[in-house]
């Protein structure tokens, strides 16, 4: 409530304007940051102070602090432009971004790999491996729903396991992701704005083989450290799934997950050039197919998969719910910081563009590494993206040109610094709910960046005197 009178005494006293579905950053002041402040510290700080509440009650605290943002907007502005404002955040950025999360959650989570594998530290790193190989080619939510399942069956003989979990954020939720447009949204976007599809893979390759190497190669000789120590299996015969081979149910996913990479690659390759006005939210035909043929493709795995494959995997929409609740507060709280962040030197963030730029007026490559990282790490990393592709161009001929090495930075803080909270990329939150549904006890989010700014961190300074000065 508190926050809802201070955002409200703000709008009467710092006027807004606003063209159709578009802020003016420059008039805006940082208080109507307030609630998405308030929605970060809530998935925060209220799993820990108050779990029964957050637990019970999450949806109706993102709801809380999306009309924090939206009333007070609404009395400032005017009912019509709050309505435009919602419009745009839910019909252009959250509902095609949800589809094909939940597209890749379902098909993902209709393919049950049958059997089960000791987790030793060697089969544990080829997982890994694997996922970080596949999320470039299937995303990282695809990816990360089709493997976290096995390898938690792998090491449920364990007793030390969180870490192979907060690794596999690392490497198959995030920096897996980081080669092609398919991987993960930043880069999708950057393909719609023209960055050619390969591009990506060229020029961010080298910096994601040396993070992923050196996290497995971390990975490796600390789950070797837990695997050694003789109090690490449980007793005899309490493996709840011995060992057996592999095999697949559900393999019809698999021809559905080639459908879903052909419909994204379809919405960025094919533009009819057809366009619907919804309150000056413009919604492009090549968009609408694709997100009406995803939702087609989820119905289609629903109905052909057999039960028993959903089963196996304890398939539930529960970690998709949370998702979905949490990133709608999310996408509508952002739209003025997002504001604020592109008006640039006239906003209330100028300070942030101008630490991106050297005083010679050149764009500063490790800043924006840490820049686009470090506000990935908490803002969604799609839109941060594009913020800084922006502010340092927009123009994708340029960007992929004499000023390369500024967009292989912020292609790269986007994708790798998602993995430095929980709400840094949505695969995180699936991730971490798939492994509590399992009885796994997941750090809180304070303690998983514990772990981020302990390895990761370190790394990411290493990485930029390598490849980004």
């Amino acid at each position: 409530m508190r926050a809802f009178v201070t955002v409200a005494a703000a709008a009467a006293i710092f006027p807004i304007t606003c063209e159709a579905a578009e802020l003016n950053g420059a008039s805006l002041s940082v208080t109507w940051a307030l609630p998405f402040a308030g929605v970060l510290l809530s998935i925060a700080l209220l799993p820990l102070l108050a779990p029964a509440l957050w637990h019970h009650h999450f949806g109706k605290i993102a709801a809380g602090w999306g009309l924090a943002f939206l009333l007070p907007f609404a009395a400032a502005a005017g009912a019509h432009a709050a309505l435009a404002v919602t419009i745009h955040a839910l019909l252009a950025e959250y509902l095609p971004f949800i589809i094909l999360l939940a597209a890749l959650f379902a098909v993902a989570g209709g393919i049950c790999v049958r059997g089960n594998l000791h987790g030793t530290p060697a089969l544990n790193t080829g997982l890994l491996a694997l996922g970080t190989v596949l999320a470039s080619v299937m995303g990282t939510t695809g990816a990360s729903m089709l493997l976290i399942r096995p390898l938690i069956r792998a090491n449920d003989n364990r007793r030390h396991v969180v870490h192979v979990i907060v690794f596999f954020i690392f490497l198959v939720a995030n920096a897996g992701g980081s080669l092609t447009p398919l991987g993960d949204p930043p880069l999708f976007l950057g393909f719609l704005k023209g960055v050619d599809f390969f591009w990506t893979a060229h020029h961010v390759f080298p910096s994601m083989a040396f993070l992923c190497v050196a996290l497995l190669a971390i990975f490796y000789f600390l789950d070797r450290h837990y695997f050694l120590n003789r109090e690490e299996r449980k007793p005899a015969g309490s493996d709840p799934t011995p060992d057996s081979p592999i095999r697949f149910e559900g393999k019809f996913n698999f021809v559905l997950l080639a459908v879903i990479v052909a419909l994204v690659l379809m919405s960025g390759v094919w533009s009819p050039g057809v366009a619907f006005d919804v309150m000056g939210t413009p919604l492009e035909l090549q968009n609408l197919v694709r997100d009406v043929a995803l939702v087609a493709v989820i119905l289609l795995s629903l109905k052909l998969t057999p039960a028993a494959a959903r089963a196996g995997n304890e398939f539930s929409w529960g970690p998709m719910l949370e998702v979905a609740k949490l990133f709608a507060a999310i996408f509508l709280t952002i739209v003025p910081v997002i504001a604020m962040l592109r008006a640039g030197e006239q906003g209330a963030f100028a300070a942030v563009v101008r630490a991106v730029t050297g005083p010679d007026g050149r764009p500063n490559d490790a800043m924006y590494f840490w820049m686009t990282g470090l506000l990935s790490s908490f803002l969604d990393n799609a839109p941060t993206y594009l913020v800084f592709f922006n502010t340092a161009s927009g123009d994708a001929r340029e960007l992929m040109g004499a000023m390369a090495s500024t967009l292989a930075a912020i292609s790269a803080g986007a994708v790798f610094m998602g993995a430095n909270s929980y709400i840094g990329n949505a695969p995180n939150m699936m991730v971490k709910a798939i492994a509590e549904e399992r009885g796994i006890r997941m750090p809180s989010f304070f303690g998983y960046m514990a772990w981020s700014c302990g390895i990761l961190v370190p790394l990411f300074i290493v990485m930029t005197f390598i490849f980004f000065i």
